[in-house]
């Protein structure tokens, strides 16, 4: 079984992921609902580590992406990086990460970074992409540190164009964002994997099968 279905799995299993009618932050009605604050214990945070170093080294082996440490933008990315760094050492790659503060610290160590020093090349660990403008900020923190950013690393990209439904854009995030800075974006799962899922018969959406008609005619519309 793929990495992306064991997650999709998974994310049912912890209610990150559910189906229905839900509200987006922008006001878009949309059929389905991702909740990456639902890995809110120690044993799915675990399991959800270990499905970014699994994900990470898969890119790595495939020639996607190289990269010689973790950074984790403030304020999620910072308990990802530092899992997904104890998640891939597990695995046998010990590499060192930091995370940034929102305000810089004035006294004791200072500075805005916590932990390794921003060295090589980055991979950005993040929950998902919306704007990408808190990945675009990551990008400048790294290169003016002297380092290389290697790319994004997300849970679940929504493939979908940003925008109103009369004004939508050309591409969707996460496309806009790897055209506009060259920087890859490598995701757990897509919406793809997610249809794929539920066309799947597995018992764990026989519930949500019913909103498959649904979420097909929301990608027709807004898919990039």
């Amino acid at each position: 079984m793929s990495v992306s279905r064991q997650f999709l799995e998974f994310a049912v299993q912890s209610g990150a992921l559910s189906f229905g009618e839900f509200t987006t932050k922008s006001g878009r009605k949309t059929p389905y609902f991702f909740d990456a604050g639902r890995f809110d214990h120690g044993l799915s945070l675990g399991q959800l580590a270990r499905f970014y170093a699994q994900t990470l080294l898969q890119a790595r082996d495939e020639g996607r992406v190289a990269f010689d440490m973790l950074f984790g933008p403030a304020y999620k990315g910072i308990t990802l990086a530092s899992a997904t760094a104890v998640a891939l050492a597990q695995r046998g790659l010990d590499v060192p990460f930091s995370f940034n503060r929102k305000e810089a610290k004035d006294h004791g160590e200072g500075g805005a970074l916590v932990g390794a020093p921003l060295e090589g090349r980055v991979m950005i660990v993040d929950d998902v992409m919306t704007d990408g403008a808190a990945k675009r900020d990551a990008l400048e923190l790294i290169r003016r540190h002297g380092a290389q950013p290697a790319g994004v690393v997300i849970m679940l990209d929504r493939m979908e164009r940003t925008g109103s439904p009369d004004a939508l854009s050309k591409q969707s995030a996460v496309q806009s964002f790897e055209h506009s800075t060259g920087v890859p974006v490598i995701a757990i799962a897509n919406l793809d994997d997610l249809l794929a899922f539920l066309r799947s018969g597995s018992p764990l959406v026989a519930g949500a099968r019913a909103h498959l008609p649904s979420i097909e005619a929301y990608r027709s519309r807004y898919g990039a």
